[in-house]
């Protein structure tokens, strides 16, 4: 028996089909490996980057399966696209949630090699961010006293009297 023999009767169909069921197994072995990364990994930044990575790729894998699967132009032209707005969207979204983690000063792994974000702030005189430093510098609110908490108080407002 050749490899003719066993290829008979194989139609595109089957084809298209066959490559959807891989794609589709791929897609959902990366969104498995995922969320394993959610629960098994040590911080919340290695925990970002899992679901970031592995949600693009088990989305492009199984929107792939779909093309495959059922073939309309209109359903390639949609999945393309979402296709591309999720492979610029997902890394910048994980940026910036990862960025914000670490100004709200979401603890690294105790074996975390270098903060490289600390570093930079250091180096450029960038002082710590605590969203609320910034807004009363911007709003020209006074701090309180430093007994209470760090939040600005409002535009306006009078300040506590600590003698009182």
């Amino acid at each position: 028996m050749n490899l003719l023999d066993l290829l008979d009767g194989f139609t595109m169909r089957a084809l298209a089909d066959l490559i959807a069921a891989v794609l589709l197994l791929g897609g959902l072995l990366f969104m498995f490996i995922g969320s394993i990364g959610v629960v098994r990994l040590p911080d919340g930044f290695h925990r970002i980057h899992a679901v970031s990575v592995c949600a693009t790729l088990g989305l492009t894998g199984m929107l792939l399966a779909a093309c495959f699967h059922i073939g309309s132009v209109v359903l390639i032209s949609k999945a393309v696209m979402t296709i591309v707005f999720l492979f610029v969207a997902a890394p910048a979204g994980s940026h910036l949630l990862a960025k914000a983690a670490h100004d709200g000063g979401l603890p690294l792994w105790e074996k975390t090699l270098s903060d490289e974000l600390a570093e930079d702030k250091k180096a450029f005189g960038v002082d710590e961010w605590i969203g609320v430093s910034r807004l009363s510098r911007r709003s020209g609110g006074e701090q309180r006293d430093s007994d209470s908490s760090d939040t600005p108080s409002a535009p306006g407002a009078k300040k506590k009297n600590s003698a009182a």
